[in-house]
């Protein structure tokens, strides 16, 4: 291994690659690309998902069939996603199928056809999908809480789109969208298996150097002037559904990770999370409560949410904002900030054992940062945060005063 623990590598074109090796006999290979919803103009709300769907739908030597055959078939896995940034295309395979991979994920990425019949089925699916949201109060909330903060801002808009703007979208509506957001500059290919780096680089080299280079020339509208809001939807459910939240750091704000640390104290995965405790395990008054904190690229959203009896409502909302008040007001102790700080550190190794899901991070920290710092240093981080420091971003992030509200009553 060099220093870093990673190897990099940049094509003429300007696509990178990072590569981490491991002995495992199945490899994984991703290309994620910075470009999501936020980057559609209005009337194209909802195409950068909906490019993510039909990628694989044929390509100039391929159907979909065969597509979705050429992994699979192999026992591998094909798939893809859209977040308000990126879009990321990914495979799972053994690591004999390394090339086949790499060949297939540069075919439907640069040869894709997009043709009206599958098309006009793939619209179906995802009218579907934006069908299961609705249904979903629990999933539903968090869009339209983003739409409350970020009210008017390209980042406000749910990734789905809406059913009649996908009735819109034809063949030149895609490629118009590629052509003006998928930039050679702007694409990382992540890597983690056993593969030779050489070799790697010579095989991606092969499939993805000779794409003609296409830079970044444009810059995303920042988002400013946050305004609290709140709201209330009258909804046909058991429960109330409640979410808060304030915006927060951006994905390069030095206070980043201590606030990533503040989350995981307040509402973090753990069961013996603040709120969790609050809410749950010694007043039952939630099943779900948990709190989140997302760093966009140039502002971030923290929230808590929680489903409870519409009766608790009012008493649960309470004890979340007590507990924001609890930090705010009052210095974490030595032990305290010991322990949280072992649980993340702990968290975080755990999370590497899922080399697939460690593939997307290193690839997306590679897209952000054009770096990535191995664990020690990460590690180190943590570690050197300060209960001071925690007590500032939680002074600033956890104002009541700057919370925006959405509660489905």
């Amino acid at each position: 291994m060099v220093e870093t623990d990673f190897l990099t590598h940049t094509l003429g074109n300007g696509i990178r690659i990072i590569h981490q090796f491991t002995d495992s006999p199945v490899g994984h290979l991703g290309v994620l690309i910075n470009a999501g919803s936020r980057d559609e103009l209005e009337e194209e709300h909802g195409l950068a998902h909906f490019i993510e769907h039909s990628v694989f739908k044929g390509t100039q030597k391929r159907k979909a069939f065969h597509i979705l055959s050429r992994i699979e078939g192999v026992g591998g896995e094909l798939n893809a996603y859209t977040t308000k940034e990126e879009t990321v295309l990914y495979a799972t395979f053994l690591t004999e199928y390394y090339e086949r991979s790499a060949e297939l994920l540069a075919d439907i990425l640069f040869n894709s056809v997009y043709p009206e019949k599958e098309l006009k089925r793939e619209k179906e699916v995802v009218v579907e999908e934006i069908n299961s949201y609705k249904d979903s109060p629990s999933e539903l909330i968090f869009d339209e809480f983003e739409e409350l903060v970020f009210d008017g801002h390209p980042i406000a808009r749910n990734i789905l789109g809406t059913k009649k703007n996908l009735r819109s979208f034809t063949r030149d509506s895609i490629f118009r969208f590629i052509e003006n957001n998928y930039h050679t500059d702007q694409m990382v290919i992540s890597s983690v298996g056993n593969v030779d780096f050489g070799v790697l680089v010579k095989m991606l080299e092969k499939y993805f150097g000779a794409v003609p280079a296409k830079l970044r020339n444009n810059s995303r509208v920042k988002f400013e002037n946050y305004k609290p809001q709140q709201q209330i939807i009258q909804k046909d459910t058991f429960q109330s559904h409640c979410i808060i939240g304030n915006i927060a750091f951006d994905a390069c704000h030095p206070q980043r990770t201590v606030m990533v640390l503040l989350n995981n104290i307040l509402g973090g995965q753990a069961m013996n999370s603040r709120l969790n405790l609050a809410l749950r395990e010694r007043r039952g008054m939630a099943y779900n409560v948990e709190s989140g904190y997302t760093a966009y690229s140039d502002t971030g959203l923290f929230n808590v949410y929680f489903g409870t009896d519409k009766e608790n409502l009012d008493k649960a909302l309470a004890l979340v904002l007590k507990e924001f008040d609890l930090l705010r007001d009052k210095k974490l102790g030595a032990l305290q900030v010991s322990r949280a700080k072992k649980q993340l550190i702990g968290q975080i190794a755990v999370a590497t054992e899922s080399r697939d899901d460690m593939m997307l991070t290193i690839g997306k920290s590679y897209l952000l940062y054009d770096k990535v710092d191995p664990l020690r240093v990460v590690f180190k981080t943590i570690e050197e945060i300060t209960a001071e420091q925690l007590l500032e971003a939680a002074n600033l992030v956890l104002d009541k005063n700057q919370m925006s509200t959405l509660i489905y009553k």
